[in-house]
């Protein structure tokens, strides 16, 4: 199976471009000219839009595509509430806010037969669904490819694969995502995963408020960070299925099932700038400091969602891509501080300069969560090499770490707090750092 999707994830084209309005049909004739909702769709289609924000939202955050497909999405049986496994949402209230660092290992593997969904692991999060405020940390491990079809009304899906490469069947077509690339998938957006390899695991930022965009530049200028050419939209494909189909929507916090007579990836065409993405992280365009000091992590925003607080984000997506550290009389690993900020890291792959890489300490599949005001920084080992390093320019090319970063404590969930991976001691990492302080 995982052989036949990595066929299929080989031969994908894409269309370019981040909040682009697009236009892809699948069958020729599909797309309706000159209008959105003629009297008589094209081909038979159903025409149908999509919107991922308020009509009245501002031209410049306004989301919506249309859809022409073969059977109406309102074309469904009720819905019924089915089990939410591993799965929870905002408000998060099994626990009292820690003040603590925490870290947890990579999830252990899957029982046989866990897909995508199955394997969704919640660690915790913040603000309330049904606010759509706040955001969720998941994380996913699978072994087998999703038979049913799964969409997410409470928040947009931000996909990090750290192990295992994933074929993305929406809507509005195919992605393929492979560990360094992370793929987005819109509010509502119905989709199915396969996997490319045996086996797969990463992470998820479910993001309940505004919908990620692209960060301001400001004094950057026009160019640099993530560049919006180099996000990938799906071309149309569609499914043309009769038959008993299983749809998981996750709503208000609970999973609940439909049986549809058809599949709803049907679109046959579509136009509009509400899609899916996907984007390679090896493609940010790192800016950093060429005289000296250790720039805030800020400056590694590859998308952000914004609150009604200009600069506060309800979440910020944030990379550490390979770069150059050049910095003059610099501690040049980021910096010991306090931060009014929470942050959610991982590592997709190699180690990260702050932290000491290997069994018990921060590989790949790992998350660290320090929440508003927890003091952290390098560990001491770190802190030790970096102090003492000869300053040359330096190629930080072994590792790609991320940080989901929220403006409100990430509550974790109770199954986090007891997980049995989560690492015992952590503090431990700040120990020993010896006192240096002299009066003169």
């Amino acid at each position: 199976m995982s052989g036949d999707a990595r066929k299929t994830a080989a031969a994908l084209e894409y269309l370019t471009g981040f909040g682009n309005e697009h236009s892809s049909e699948a069958v020729p004739g599909a797309l309706p000219l000159g209008r959105n909702s003629p009297q008589r769709a094209p081909l038979g289609l159903y025409a149908e839009q999509l919107s991922g924000t308020a009509f009245t939202e501002p031209r410049a955050r306004n989301r919506r595509s249309w859809l022409y497909r073969i059977s109406p999405s309102a074309a469904h049986p009720a819905f019924v509430r089915g089990q939410n496994a591993a799965v929870r949402t905002a408000p998060f209230t099994e626990q009292v806010p820690d003040p603590n660092r925490l870290r947890w290992d990579p999830l252990p593997a899957p029982a046989p037969g866990t897909d995508f969904l199955a394997g969704l692991w919640t660690l915790g999060g913040n603000g309330d669904a049904l606010q759509r405020t706040g955001m969720a940390v998941h994380l996913y491990h699978a072994n087998a490819a999703m038979e049913r079809v799964f969409s997410d009304a409470d928040g947009e899906l931000l996909i990090v694969p750290e192990r295992g490469g994933l074929l993305l069947r929406t809507e509005l077509g195919l992605l393929a995502a492979e560990p360094g690339q992370v793929a987005l998938i819109p509010r509502g957006v119905r989709f199915r995963v396969e996997l490319l390899d045996d086996s797969a695991r990463g992470y998820v930022c479910e993001n309940y408020g505004a919908p990620f965009q692209l960060p301001d530049l400001g004094p950057i200028g026009a160019n640099g960070l993530a560049n919006a050419r180099d996000f990938q939209a799906p071309v149309a494909a569609y499914e043309d299925v009769e038959g008993p189909v299983e749809v998981v929507n996750k709503y208000g916090g609970n999973l609940w099932h439909a049986t549809y007579a058809h599949s709803p990836l049907d679109v046959v065409a579509w136009h509009g700038n509400l899609t899916p993405y996907v984007y390679d992280l090896h493609r940010f365009n790192v800016i950093g400091s060429i005289s000296y000091d250790h720039p805030d992590p800020s400056i590694f925003t590859v998308l952000t969602s914004p609150s009604d607080t200009p600069g506060l984000a309800g979440v910020d997506f944030v990379v550490f891509a390979p770069r150059w550290l050049v910095g003059e009389d610099t501690f040049r690993p980021p910096y010991f501080h306090r931060n009014v900020m929470s942050e959610y890291m991982g590592l997709v792959e190699g180690a990260y300069d702050a932290k000491q890489a290997g069994e018990g300490g921060f590989a790949p599949g790992c998350g660290s969560l320090h929440n508003m005001m927890s003091a952290h920084g390098p560990d001491r080992e770190t802190f030790e090499k970096a102090s003492a390093a000869e300053l040359r320019p330096q190629r930080m090319d072994d590792g790609l770490a991320f940080m989901f970063e929220t403006r409100w404590p990430v509550l974790t969930t109770g199954q986090a707090a007891q997980a049995g991976h989560r690492q015992p001691g952590y503090d431990a990492v700040w120990q020993g750092l010896e006192r240096h302080f002299t009066q003169g």
